[in-house]
């Protein structure tokens, strides 16, 4: 009897374990979801009010901004968690981090300071393939299931890392980043993402130290590296989804889309009447690594078509509204991209401003010619400033604005 209870306790803990890493798991991988959903749904954008703050906030705020990226990162996340996962001593630690660290700086600082651009969404997506290929290096995958060496792991760490520096280069050039000050800014940003990186390993260390101790270890290693492979697919998926979205749109849009987009055939049928020719003509030159906004003012119901091009250079735009007396910074996107022309009618559903959002990432002047035509309001131009007395000393501000 004595002995049937002594074996019944062990076995009944045991269940109890293996419950609780059941539910583990199963939490992981819902977050890893949650996590891939709110991340595509979110990491692309940013509001106006978001924008000044950085601006106004100078360099601290680049700084800032990099720990806080750092820390939201999943993915990059995912990678260094997959790196130190299997390392107990603080040299290999030290070693491998340091690698992945130098990897992303160098793509970081060269790309940004240089207008690189990559598509963010190609980028992710192979981001997303490099958290699963450290979780199959982690379990030994090449051996086992190929039947091959692996390659160098620190050869493939600081190749990753490039990979991973693109990725973050991408997001620091959605900021405004400062001409005179471009260089600061791209330091600070890397700084803020080391320090966020650091937090995030220190934790890292001492859950898995902490778990290293349990007599489950091997198998939550197991599962862990498991789902690390199918978190990185299906981030490859989803932003492989996404990239046949922002370069196939005319073939994907819904067909009563109400926004005509470049070269898209998704245009509204109205029964309101455009004028045959263009009312309105405006030039804007965005100098380099500069972003600008131009808003028309239409009522509710009313219909307007436009079309724009550059120069050459392509640029990044957002097409959107705000609504009238609307005080929150929120907006609606109809369409946005990276392009060097757009064109396209719409008919709005709310009273406000409508109108484009362009940033210029190259090291290289754009000008874009704007053409309108409908029913709205052009924007009211801005008083003119008083000019100064020549004798007095000091020079004259400028101001940025278009209107």
């Amino acid at each position: 009897m004595i002995a049937s209870t002594l074996i019944q306790k062990p076995l009944e803990a045991e269940r109890r374990s293996t419950q609780w890493l059941r539910q583990f798991i199963f939490l992981l991988i819902g977050a890893g979801i949650y996590l891939l959903l709110t991340n595509l749904a979110f990491a692309h954008g940013m509001s106006e009010e978001e924008k000044q703050s950085i601006i106004e906030g100078g360099n601290m705020a680049y700084l800032w901004l990099g720990a806080t990226h750092m820390l939201s990162g999943y993915d990059h996340l995912a990678f260094v968690f997959g790196i130190i996962f299997f390392l107990t001593s603080f040299r290999d630690i030290a070693k491998y981090v340091t690698a992945f660290t130098v990897g992303h700086s160098i793509t970081l600082i060269y790309a940004t300071f240089n207008a690189i651009q990559l598509d963010y969404f190609l980028i992710d997506a192979v981001i997303g393939l490099s958290v699963s290929y450290i979780a199959f290096a982690n379990i030994d995958g090449f051996r086992k299931y190929l039947n091959i060496n692996p390659p160098n792991m620190m050869v493939m760490i600081v190749g990753l890392g490039l990979i991973h520096g693109f990725g973050l280069s991408t997001r620091l050039q959605l900021l405004p980043l400062s001409e005179d000050q471009l260089l600061m800014n791209i330091i600070s940003f890397n700084i803020g993402v080391e320090l966020g990186q650091i937090t995030a390993l220190a934790v890292m260390l001492l859950l898995i130290a902490a778990w290293r101790k349990s007599h489950f270890f091997q198998t939550f290693s197991l599962i862990t590296n498991y789902t690390l492979i199918f978190w990185g697919i299906l981030l490859f998926l989803m932003q492989m989804h996404g990239y046949e979205h922002t370069t196939n749109a005319e073939e994907l849009a819904p067909p009563n889309a109400s926004v005509l987009g470049v070269d898209a055939g998704n245009s509204v049928v109205s029964t309101n009447t455009l004028p045959a020719e263009w009312q309105d003509t405006v030039d804007i030159t965005l100098p380099p690594r500069s972003d600008t906004e131009y808003k028309l003012n239409v009522t509710k119901g009313n219909l307007f078509a436009f079309t724009w091009n550059t120069d050459g250079g392509e640029l990044f735009y957002d097409f959107h509204g705000e609504p009238a007396g609307d005080t929150t910074g929120a907006f609606q996107s109809f369409d946005k991209g990276t392009r060097n022309q757009g064109n396209g009618e719409l008919t709005a559903i709310f009273n406000g401003t409508h109108g484009w959002y362009w940033k210029n990432r190259s090291a290289d002047p754009v000008t874009v010619t704007l053409k309108v035509k409908g029913e709205y309001r052009l924007p009211e131009p801005a008083a003119k400033a008083p000019q100064p007395d020549p004798s007095e000393d000091g020079s004259a501000k400028k101001h940025d604005s278009l209107f």
